[in-house]
């Protein structure tokens, strides 16, 4: 998180009382109103406004593979593949690296025209940031969230575990925040999907590339 995502919760937090209401409208008015330099975008993820880079090299790297194959497996469904989109749930917004939702999705677009709703998002992938803050948000806050929001498949491209690693978080349990099944392998072992939109589709090192030497 930067100095900006500080300066904006301060000033949330100074024009509300301790009310969750309050303070998730005073963030929501908030991050509409951040404008942020070029290079940049704006989360709410779990009380906070947290302001982060856009991939470098090997994040994007990743994401662009992964989507390319994803739009070929979906080509034959009423599926596509996002990115740069807002998804928002209960002025929560998150921007996911890559998520599934149907093609034809102006039904779940927010009143607002601001991002997708939550509910039409069926599976979610982040590829795991650098630096301890963005390895906390992907791997335990995100995934609170999401889990909280029902999103049925969460998947980890994670550089930074064990040397890489791909997890697929599914059956999300909202009241609880947490996932109830769990399937994690290396990047040279591959994870296919067994549910959803996306069944059948292999994350391996075709797409990941060899991970990151121990």
């Amino acid at each position: 998180m930067t100095a900006l995502a500080h300066e904006t919760q301060e000033a949330a937090m100074s024009k509300v009382t301790t009310s969750p209401s309050d303070l998730d409208d005073a963030l929501w008015q908030a991050w509409k109103a951040i404008e942020l330099p070029e290079g940049y975008h704006a989360e709410i993820v779990e009380g906070f406004i947290e302001v982060s880079p856009t991939g470098r090299y090997a994040h994007s790297r990743i994401v662009n593979r992964l989507r390319d194959r994803l739009v070929l497996h979906l080509a034959q469904s009423e599926f596509a593949a996002w990115q740069d989109t807002n998804v928002i749930r209960r002025r929560k917004v998150w921007i996911p690296d890559l998520f599934v939702a149907r093609e034809d999705a102006e039904e779940h677009v927010t009143e607002d025209g601001l991002g997708i709703d939550a509910s039409a998002v069926r599976l979610i992938v982040e590829v795991v940031s650098p630096g301890s803050d963005g390895i906390t948000r992907d791997r335990t806050r995100k995934r609170r969230e999401y889990a909280r929001a029902g999103i049925p498949v969460y998947v980890l491209i994670d550089d930074f575990d064990e040397g890489g690693t791909i997890t697929v978080l599914s059956s999300p349990d909202p009241e609880a925040a947490v996932y109830a099944d769990e399937v994690r392998a290396a990047y040279r072992a591959g994870v296919t999907l067994s549910d959803g939109p996306a069944k059948g589709f292999t994350i391996g090192e075709e797409i990941t590339g060899p991970g990151r030497a121990d």
